[in-house]
């Protein structure tokens, strides 16, 4: 028996994309009955609730609901989703991605011709409300969520696991390993749950078939927030480290320290390239994340 799909979507003020990434769920090739889509509004303070409550009225044909999370933070949400989702495959998407017209359908063909699987993630291809940030190269994937690792399927190890702006998991594995971790309030509880779903099985598959194109406005490529997302990482996998494997930060300090000498050995080759610029942020990155690691202010 085929299964159906929870898509979660948890939003906090983006009402500015709210409407083209509900819009794309109802354009899918996959009969609207084989699934739901539940916004999750985190506190919202822009005019997203009237919006979502204007598009559930527009298109009643389509099982959407909007449910509201006082705890603020990304995995609160994220947690209140897979809650309150009816069906055993979850879809997390972000409230700015606009997922492919098959991109359902394909989830449910994947997971039915291969039942052994418990997670899967696909393609995140940037749409920029701008232009390409001169910065941008592929070591700094992370500050736009590129994801593009191919076009043959494998499974996920490493470094390479689900985005959260494309993310599917069984609902059963979820909840067995504990839901998202509430202390990483905004960014690595994607790493988080990968890592702890994979203690209890490792068939989670990167699928190239399944793409969701991800907005990327003007001010999410500032200075000001590279900074600020670069400190994050630093800071949230702290938490993570610390939460649960505490003997393990000397070691991931190690690798920090590691990564930020390797970053000026790229920006070398950046520089002797002509492109300066884009050596100079990956420096800037692994610096920041460095400093918020070690909970340097």
């Amino acid at each position: 028996m085929t299964e159906k799909i929870s898509v979660i979507i948890c939003t906090y003020n983006r009402a500015k994309f709210i409407d083209s990434s509900l819009s794309h769920l109802t354009k899918q090739t996959l009969d609207n009955d084989q699934y739901e889509i539940i916004v999750v509004n985190n506190n919202c303070t822009d005019n997203t609730r009237e919006l979502v409550e204007q598009f559930i009225e527009d298109h009643p044909n389509y099982n959407i609901s909007q449910i509201f999370e006082s705890n603020q933070g990304l995995s609160f949400a994220r947690n209140r989703g897979l809650k309150e989702a009816a069906h055993n495959l979850i879809c997390y998407i972000d409230d700015d991605g606009n997922a492919e017209s098959d991109y359902l359908e394909k989830i449910v063909r994947i997971f039915s011709q291969n039942p052994h699987l418990v997670g899967i993630g696909g393609r995140v291809i940037p749409i920029y409300e701008d232009k390409e940030p001169e910065w941008y190269n592929p070591f700094l994937r992370m500050m736009v969520t590129a994801i593009d690792f191919g076009d043959r399927p494998f499974k996920c190890r490493g470094k390479k696991y689900p985005a959260g702006c494309s993310m599917i998991y069984k609902k059963t594995i979820l909840n067995q390993a504990g839901g998202f971790n509430n202390d990483l309030k905004w960014r690595a509880d994607d790493k988080y749950i990968f890592h702890a779903v994979s203690k209890i099985s490792d068939e989670i598959y990167y699928r190239p078939e399944l793409t969701v194109r991800h907005h990327i406005d003007s001010a999410r490529t500032t200075d000001e927030n590279f900074d600020r997302l670069s400190g994050l990482l630093g800071s949230e996998e702290r938490l993570r480290i610390l939460g649960k494997k505490r003997w393990v930060y000397p070691f991931k300090l190690i690798e920090f320290i590691f990564k930020y000498i390797v970053s000026i050995a790229i920006a070398i080759f950046y520089a002797i390239t002509g492109r300066l610029i884009k050596g100079q942020y990956v420096i800037r990155f692994r610096w920041l994340a460095l400093l918020k690691f070690m909970n340097i202010k």
